[in-house]
């Protein structure tokens, strides 16, 4: 009997073993392949389903969960090299009968990337557009949320395609000028005095790049493992060539103000939220906003940078749905008038 107990308990440790030692490798020797092994996870256990669309040989990656109810849907757009999944923080404090969908924006992740493509800011405003017809999205109108380079084309759209959508979340969008430079703008200004444009601090190639843009982006400092810094790295080095292409086309005088040449024509409730130590783009762009959309709620986070949706997801989260439900108040008393 001993014998045969010795044996179970060799037979369990062996078996545990082997995930653990896998796991361990994947750590050391993969990093990339177990970030894609969490985000996959991460969905799963958020209800999120993923989906292809297609409008004729062009193909939209997007995650969705729930389902078209009397609630306006929400659609979110990611920003600058960034992904669909990056919304899964946010998404985990919304409610789970809401309809939301989080699509990669053109040329990121599993959506097409062809060299021949318009990436201007309009240029992307009119691919989501193709997007939200081909799963007719805008059968009713919805609830668009827009970040960084993906607020600057929600902005856009807002005004371009403004029977799409009734309301407008934008968190520290690209597109305004600003009266204050930030330290990425000044960045920016020092790599291109010294002939150095190809060393954008938004693209990493190396662990220590990949720190220094969290430092930039996130005013709260996340301890990050080296290991996975360099999964970070991994993940991002064979997209690096697209994302400079992309950021110098986003920066060009076609895109670097569309936010700002188009917010006039934006008629529909819009919500700001912006981060106050945000290092990238600078806070007075909300003021900005505010003076321009007529029906403009702003919202400062204190001790938050850029990354607002990373650093203070349930509060982000919180804000969209409060401001959701006073707009169907408001709503609701214009009906009974």
């Amino acid at each position: 009997m001993d014998l045969d107990v010795l044996n179970m308990f060799v037979i369990a440790g062996g078996t545990l073993a082997i995930p653990i030692l896998a796991f361990v490798a994947s750590f050391l020797l993969w990093p990339s392949a177990l970030i894609r092994i969490y985000y996959w996870y991460w969905r799963r256990a958020l209800g999120m389903q993923v989906r292809y669309a297609n409008y004729d040989d062009y193909q939209f990656c997007y995650s969705y969960r729930g389902r078209p109810g009397y609630r306006p849907s929400i659609l979110m757009l990611h920003g600058f090299s960034a992904h669909k999944d990056m919304w899964l923080s946010i998404v985990k404090f919304l409610p789970k009968n809401l309809h939301l969908v989080c699509v990669d924006m053109p040329g990121h992740e599993g959506t097409t990337r062809s060299a021949l493509d318009d990436y201007s800011i309009s240029g992307q405003a009119k691919r989501i557009h193709q997007f939200v017809e081909c799963i007719k999205l805008n059968r009713r109108p919805f609830h668009l949320v827009g970040t960084s380079m993906g607020g600057n084309v929600a902005g856009v759209y807002a005004a371009q395609y403004p029977e799409d959508i009734c309301s407008l979340t934008l968190i520290c969008p690209a597109g305004l000028p600003s009266t204050t430079d930030s330290k990425f703008i000044k960045q920016l200004r020092e790599l291109q005095e010294s002939e150095r444009i190809d060393r954008i601090p938004l693209i990493p190639s190396t662990p220590e790049e990949m720190a220094d843009m969290l430092k930039l982006c996130s005013y709260v400092r996340f301890k990050v493992p080296q290991q996975i810094l360099q999964g970070l790295v991994d993940v991002r080095i064979p997209h690096n060539d697209f994302y400079r292409k992309l950021f110098l086309e986003i920066v060009d005088e076609k895109s670097r103000h569309s936010l700002h040449e188009n917010m006039s024509k934006i008629k529909v409730p819009t919500q700001v939220i912006w981060g106050k130590q945000d290092q990238v783009l600078d806070v007075s762009g909300a003021s900005v906003l505010a003076s321009a959309i007529p029906d403009c709620h702003v919202y400062i986070l204190e001790n938050c940078g850029h990354s607002v949706v990373v650093e203070r997801p349930r509060k982000t989260a919180n804000l969209i749905l409060e401001f959701l439900a006073l707009l169907h108040i408001i709503d609701n008393n214009k009906k009974q008038a």
